[in-house]
This record gives structure tokens, sequence and C-alpha cells, in this order.
């Protein structure tokens, strides 16, 4: 698969769509670069409800999940995943927390880990 998502990062989107009463049937978790950031692109994340013709899409079974239960879609628009092919999204717990993409298509990034570089 090209692009991975941890069991933590997988466990934190479940909390957040459920707090915003998002319905994994209809919403999508689309993943992106933008230009930008201080090392010239910037990872893109949110939720959204429609799939575009070109979009790519993946599919995870989020941890703990009986069979027939929805799984989370996630689209990439395919100009991103020229950027986002084999990339891994994870959910860090410690620090200040938050997601972070592990890219081995970036040569470098910001301390932040928020923008890269290609």
């Amino acid at each position: 698969m090209a692009v991975q998502i941890t069991e933590t990062a997988l466990k934190k989107i479940k909390e957040g769509m459920t707090a915003s009463n998002l319905d994994p049937q209809s919403t999508f978790l689309r993943i992106g670069v933008k230009g930008g950031g201080c090392s010239g692109f910037s990872y893109a994340l949110g939720f959204d409800t429609e799939q575009a013709p070109k979009d790519k899409l993946f599919e995870f079974t989020f941890p703990g999940a009986a069979d027939g239960e929805p799984k989370l879609k996630v689209l990439i628009d395919i100009a991103s995943y020229l950027f986002l092919n084999g990339v891994t999204l994870d959910y860090l717990t410690e620090g200040l927390g938050g997601f972070k993409f592990i890219n081995p298509n970036a040569k470098s990034s910001c301390g932040c880990g928020s923008s890269f570089s290609t």
C-alpha cells in the first residue's frame, strides 16, 4: 500500500470523527500537500464529503472494528500523491502531541514536522 496510517493515528482520527458527529460512511479523510511552510511544502489534513474523479482512495480498518463496520476512507489528490507515495501518518502522544507525517520522499523538513522539501 502506498500510504500507511498507524493504529495510534487511526484511533485519534476516529475520536475526531466521533466528536464532530461525522459518519464514516459518507466522510473521507483528505491528505494533501500544498505550497508553503518554512521548507517549501506543507501537509494538509482534514475531512471531506466529496471524492474528485482523479483522487486516489485508500481504506483502513479502525482498531477494534467488528466485521462489517465502516472503514476509514482516505483521499489523496493526484498532484499530492506524487509527494505522498510511501508516507506514514502517525500520531504522537508525547510532548505537544499531534499528527506526524513520516515521508521517505522528503529530503528535509522543518523542526515542527509540518513542512518539507523534496
